[in-house]
C-alpha cells in the first residue's frame, strides 16, 4: 500500500517508532508464548513509549494523535507478536475508549489519564457463557441498593481479567426488560492479581485506585494462541459498584457495546493485517535460502504462486482495514466496512498463517521458527470480537436494510 495514501509524515515517524521497538519484542515473543507469560517488562516499555494513550487527547494524559496513528500502532506490532498487539488494542478500544465516548467529565479525569499512562491496564467485560453472539442474553445482574450497586454473574474470556484494574461491564439493571433493553454498562475496578510482578515493573498497577469489593479474577485460561496474553474469567460476587459507576445512560449499555465494538473490529482486522504480513515476511526470508534440489525454494513456481497470492490479498486487506479506520476517523458510517475488515483480514491471517507453515515444511511445525506461533494466534482472529458468521450478518443486514426481516 502507499504511503502516501492514508499516512502523514507523523504517522510514518509512529510507525518507525514502533519498528525500532520490534526489534525489542520479537527476540522475547517465542519465551513468553511457550511459557504462557505476560510480558511486564515490554508493556512496562510500551506504556514509556506512550503506546497506551496514542488516540486520547493531551488534555487527558494521551499522546494527542488521531485514530490511523493507533491502527498503526496495532497493525506493526502484529507483524511479530500478535500478543502484545492485543493487549495494546484491547487496553485501548475495548477498556478505554468506552470511558472517552459515554463516560462523565469526572470519570474521564478519574480514569483515563492513568489508563493513557498504561499506570494500569484495562478491559471489557460482554462475553458470558450463555451469551457470545447472542450478547443480549446477559445474565450478570446488577441490584440497585440506593447509593451503589451490586452485581453478581461473571464474564469470560476476559483480555486482562488477571492483570488488569479497569474493566467496562455490562449488567442486567431491569429484569424485566427483554434482550436488549435493560442492560447498563458500568466501571468496575479491582486489585491486579499479581501485585509484586505488578510493582516490580512499575506499570499495571495502581494503589490509589478505589477498588469495587468482589470483583475477582478466576484462573487463566490456557489458549492454543495469543499465549503471552492474559485471559480469565471475571467474577462478580456480591460487587459492590457505587452510582458514579454508572457509565452512559442506564439500560442504555447495549448500544454502546456495539458501538465500541465497532470501532474494536478495525483493530482486530488491523492486529490480523499485521500477522499475515509477517508471516510473508517470514516466508521471503525463509524461501531465499533454503535449498532444494540445488536452488533456493523461492525459485520455483509453486512458490511464486502461494507468496504472490499471499501478498496480493494482504494489499486488498491493507485497504480494506485503512479504509475503515480513516471512515472512523472523519466521523463517517464504518459500521459495515469495519466488518468487512476484519472478516477479510482474519481468514486472510489464517490462510497466511497456514500456507506459511507450509513453505516451511517440516521446520514451519516446530517452535524454531515463529510462523507455528503465528497460525495459532490467527485462529482467535476469526472468533473474537464477533465471529466470521456475525460479521456476514452485520455485512448483510448494512446491504439489505429494511427490505427484509
Amino acid at each position: 500500500m502507499h504511503d502516501t495514501l492514508y499516512f502523514s509524515d507523523q504517522h510514518l515517524q509512529v510507525r518507525d517508532m514502533v519498528r525500532d521497538f520490534e526489534q525489542v519484542v520479537k527476540p522475547s515473543a517465542r519465551q513468553y508464548d511457550l511459557e504462557s507469560k505476560f510480558p511486564w517488562d515490554n508493556v512496562k516499555q510500551m506504556a514509556e513509549l506512550g503506546l497506551f494513550g496514542i488516540p486520547w487527547p493531551e488534555e487527558l494524559g494521551g499522546a494527542g494523535m488521531d485514530y490511523l496513528s493507533y491502527i498503526i500502532v496495532i497493525h506493526e506490532l502484529a507483524k511479530v507478536d500478535a500478543s502484545h498487539a492485543i493487549t495494546v488494542s484491547a487496553h485501548t478500544t475495548l477498556g478505554t475508549s468506552p470511558i472517552v465516548d459515554f463516560g462523565t467529565e469526572e470519570q474521564k479525569r478519574r480514569y483515563v489519564p492513568r489508563l493513557a499512562a498504561g499506570k494500569v491496564l484495562a478491559g471489557f467485560g460482554l462475553t458470558e457463557t450463555g451469551a457470545g453472539s447472542d450478547a443480549g442474553g446477559t445474565k450478570t445482574v446488577a441490584l440497585d441498593k440506593g447509593d451503589h450497586f451490586v452485581l453478581n454473574g461473571s464474564k469470560i474470556f476476559i483480555t486482562h481479567a488477571g492483570v488488569g484494574e479497569v474493566f467496562v461491564v455490562s449488567a442486567r439493571t431491569d429484569p424485566a426488560a427483554q434482550k436488549t433493553r435493560g442492560i447498563t454498562a458500568f466501571i468496575v475496578t479491582k486489585d491486579t492479581t499479581d501485585l509484586a510482578e505488578a510493582a516490580r515493573v512499575g506499570v499495571g498497577h495502581d494503589a490509589a485506585l478505589p477498588k469495587c469489593p468482589g470483583v475477582l479474577a478466576a484462573k487463566k485460561e490456557d489458549k492454543l494462541g495469543w499465549r503471552a496474553s492474559d485471559t480469565r474469567e471475571l467474577v462478580f460476587q456480591d460487587a459492590i459498584v457505587p452510582k458514579e459507576n454508572v457509565l452512559g445512560t442506564m439500560n442504555d449499555g447495549f448500544r454502546q457495546f456495539l458501538h465500541t465494538l465497532d470501532g474494536g473490529r478495525i483493530g482486530l482486522g488491523a492486529l490480523a493485517l499485521g500477522i499475515a504480513e509477517g508471516a510473508l515476511a517470514e516466508c521471503l526470508r525463509y524461501t531465499t535460502t533454503r535449498k532444494q534440489f540445488g536452488k533456493p525454494i523461492a525459485s520455483f513456481q509453486g512458490v511464486h504462486f502461494a507468496l504472490a497470492d499471499m501478498a496480493t490479498e494482504i494489499e486488498a486487506a491493507q485497504h480494506l482495514v485503512y479504509h475503515a479506520a480513516w471512515l472512523k476517523q472523519h466521523g463517517r458510517p464504518f459500521k459495515r466496512e469495519a466488518a468487512m475488515a476484519k472478516l477479510y483480514a482474519s481468514e486472510l491471517a489464517m490462510r497466511a498463517t497456514t500456507k506459511a507453515v507450509q513453505l516451511h515444511g517440516g521446520y514451519g511445525y516446530t517452535t524454531d521458527y515463529p510462523v507455528e506461533r503465528m497460525m495459532r494466534d490467527a485462529k482467535i482472529c476469526e472468533i473474537g470480537e464477533g465471529t466470521s458468521e456475525i460479521q456476514r450478518i452485520v455485512i448483510a443486514r448494512q446491504l439489505l436494510g429494511d427490505l427484509v426481516d
